[in-house]
């Protein structure tokens, strides 16, 4: 996928990033995707397409308003705590919400690592992408002190169900999984200020 993407490289804060295509919007309807989503735990072994990968990014994280830079997910006095991982058979990478784009922070394939930290759901090493949402939680606890624990909990879950639904508009299959052992996946992910929230592996239905 790399060769593939050479010429779309940019630079960011001295970062090496992916430029991904612009989100393409679908015409299914929000109604419609609400009635046909379903857990899905069985995946083709099939690589989901950059643009899809690029709606998925954009529809949990992405920016909506250049301007103030707003997100597409509501977040407790614009603090967003959120970061977004994904890992593929291209390794695993981190979504940079401000470019659009992708950083790869790792070359191994980790979704047998990921399925076996959470509990060995081993389904989820099937899934063409493996999305792990992590939080800051000092973003939002600094304004809002304890309280700002549940506003990043809330946060968390606008943005599974915006990628969940979108999987669907995509023709795609997704399962919310809250099971796995913390420090497992925070050392896999090497995770430094970042604590894991949710999993969320997506692909073909089989």
């Amino acid at each position: 996928m790399i060769l593939i993407l050479m010429t779309m490289l940019i630079t960011q804060g001295g970062d090496m990033l992916i430029k991904l295509p612009e989100p393409e919007f679908t015409y299914k309807s929000i109604e419609e995707c609400i009635q046909q989503r379903r857990s899905i735990r069985s995946f083709k072994d099939k690589t989901l397409s950059l643009q899809e990968i690029s709606n998925i990014l954009w529809v949990a994280q992405g920016i909506t308003d250049n301007e103030r830079g707003y997100r597409a997910v509501p977040s407790a006095g614009a603090t967003y705590p959120l970061i977004l991982y994904y890992a593929t058979k291209h390794g695993l990478f981190k979504y940079i919400p401000e470019s659009h784009g992708i950083k790869q922070t790792m070359e191994k394939d980790l979704r047998k690592d990921i399925a076996k930290a959470a509990l060995d759901q081993m389904f989820i090493a099937d899934a063409g992408m493996v999305i792990v949402i992590t939080a800051i939680f000092e973003n939002t606890t600094w304004r809002y002190k304890k309280r700002g624990v549940r506003y990043v909990h809330i946060e968390v879950g606008h943005c599974a169900q915006n990628i969940h639904l979108e999987a669907v508009a995509l023709g795609l299959g997704s399962v919310p999984i809250g099971a796995y052992h913390d420090d497992e996946l925070k050392e896999l992910l090497e995770l430094d200020q970042e604590d894991p929230l949710y999993i969320i592996p997506v692909g073909y239905p089989e």
